[in-house]
């Protein structure tokens, strides 16, 4: 799988990405929370990537660290628009969130759904790695 990020002109060019965003015209937020002990210890600089698969390539939509209160907000991704017929079930995008910890060389990854004007909130548990295990 090809890994691409929005700054690859030939990507955004292609007939690939031109209909994801015919299909996802609207936008929905993400606010990422890392924490550890019980939600008690913000995660400073955990690395944030949020990845979409789309048509054989791996599209890196947003990288980041989280801050010192181990948050990152207003992450801006593509979503359908919902209409009224839509409300029952909304329409949504799958994106790939995938965390690293450098501390302990550590990955962790979810996948979250998207709506169009909604904020969805992703919290990432960090337990300590305890020895060489």
């Amino acid at each position: 799988m090809n890994n691409v990020s929005l700054n690859d002109e030939e990507f955004i060019n292609s007939t690939a990405y031109q209909e994801f965003m015919n299909n996802n015209k609207g936008t929905g937020y993400l606010r990422i929370r890392a924490y550890a002990a019980n939600q008690a210890v913000p995660i400073t600089g955990l690395k944030i990537l949020v990845n979409k698969k789309i048509d054989g390539y791996n599209v890196n939509f947003f990288e980041g660290y989280t801050n010192e209160s181990g948050v990152i907000e207003n992450i801006s991704l593509p979503a359908p628009r919902n209409n009224n017929d839509d409300l029952v079930i909304p329409k949504s995008t799958s994106y790939e969130i995938v965390a690293t910890n450098n501390m302990n060389n550590t990955s962790l990854a979810f996948i979250v759904n998207v709506y169009d004007n909604l904020y969805v909130i992703q919290n990432i548990s960090i337990v300590p790695k305890m020895g060489d295990d």
